[in-house]
């Protein structure tokens, strides 16, 4: 989710921002202090303790607290969370630095590494058969990137020629995405608001459906910032966000022929506004138990939300915007932005931009893998797709 809303924010407030490459390396090793599960007052840990009875709730909410990052950045625009669990890897982006990085979960924060890149990536997802490579949703439609070095190529441009002739893909860039249980990545594309002279988000974003055999499929359309697109357990139902609408939607999903209809509200933002005046749903995952972690830009929460879309638990970050949660293992792992797009190029506060960690019990569910293969080809000449 994840998605920009940095800049969206900088008009209504601080705006919403959720070939081979150069690389840089740094590491941090900014443990900080444990969260802490404000209901029980436990420390969490990987090994969680056995909770003592229950504090009495009076909201019925779970409540939790992180007060220090798990990784102390300064992301512009930390997105995307992914773990490669064949690895035990972390990867996230920085959508407006360009910015691909890294952390070796058995090693820590000490691990944390960062591949400089010369395009955006919005989302990430792992290739079936292929375990030195992953696909991505970027800057001009999809591509394969190496774990390693960050050198990619291009496989699949999303916009028709008509759209490339009036100049859309230099205006746009890849968002959220995720791979459904066929093998079908599915990516949101939006307005980018690092093009200079860009002043607000208009609804021309797309979401887009690469399928295992190359074909690319237009799902929706007249969408201003798509994010968290996921699948529940039974795989019949499909949930996605426009951000600026307050709003994450469920559709009756089929999984046999990716058909999504009868759209629908799942949940939306309280018009008390009890989360921040500028809080929206940005990035969200599902559990194990069929609950939804969502990230709140502008309104430093994750929440839980049950599967008849109501609130049961919400963790407080010490960040004004949270971008996305990422299960790994039964630890939650959360972005965020706001590093470096306040006034003066200022983080919007002390910790924007940083990574959160905290156990909450339970895992995620499965994430699957694109179909492609390792024979998807392509590559890239003056920065435009080519070989598909």
């Amino acid at each position: 989710m994840g998605a920009t809303l940095s800049k969206l924010w900088g008009a209504v407030r601080t705006a919403l921002t959720g070939g081979t490459n150069s690389s840089s390396s740094t590491s941090n090793d900014n443990t900080g202090n444990q969260p802490k599960d404000v209901e029980n007052g436990l420390s969490t840990t990987d090994t969680p303790a056995k909770p003592p009875t229950p504090l009495p709730n009076m909201s019925g909410i779970k409540k939790y607290e992180i007060t220090e990052p798990w990784i102390r950045d300064n992301c512009a625009l930390g997105e995307g969370p992914f773990w490669e669990e064949k690895t035990n890897s972390l990867r996230f982006l920085d959508i407006e630095k360009c910015e691909l990085h890294t952390v070796d979960l058995s090693t820590g924060p000490s691990s944390h590494k960062t591949i400089k890149m010369d395009i955006s990536m919005g989302s990430t997802a792992d290739v079936e058969g292929n375990d030195h490579e992953f696909i991505f949703g970027g800057k001009y439609g999809y591509g394969i990137a190496n774990r390693d070095t960050g050198a990619y190529r291009w496989i699949k441009q999303v916009w028709t020629d008509e759209e490339v002739a009036a100049g859309k893909p230099d205006r746009m860039r890849g968002n959220d995405g995720a791979v459904d249980s066929q093998g079908r990545f599915w990516v949101g594309f939006m307005n980018d608001p690092m093009v200079p002279g860009f002043s607000d988000f208009q609804p021309e974003g797309a979401l887009f459906r690469l399928d295992p055999d190359g074909t690319l499929h237009r799902a929706l359309d007249k969408i201003k910032i798509p994010n968290g697109t996921t699948w529940n357990k039974t795989d019949n139902t499909m949930y996605w966000a426009d951000s600026p609408f307050r709003t994450i939607y469920q559709f009756d999903y089929d999984p046999a022929t990716a058909s999504i209809t009868n759209k629908r509200p799942f949940f939306t933002m309280p018009d008390d506004k009890r989360y921040g005046e500028d809080a929206v749903p940005d990035g969200h995952c599902l559990d194990e138990e069929g609950y939804m972690w969502t990230a709140l830009h502008g309104g430093s929460r994750v929440l839980r939300i049950s599967p008849e879309g109501e609130v049961v638990a919400e963790i407080k970050v010490p960040t004004l915007q949270p971008t996305c949660p990422c299960f790994c293992g039964d630890d939650l792992i959360i972005t965020s932005a706001g590093g470096t797009s306040g006034e003066g190029g200022k983080g919007v506060d002390e910790f924007a931009g940083s990574v959160f960690k905290i156990n909450v019990g339970v895992r995620g569910l499965k994430k699957f893998r694109f179909k492609g293969g390792v024979a998807v080809e392509g590559g890239k000449v003056d920065g435009k797709i080519v070989g598909e």
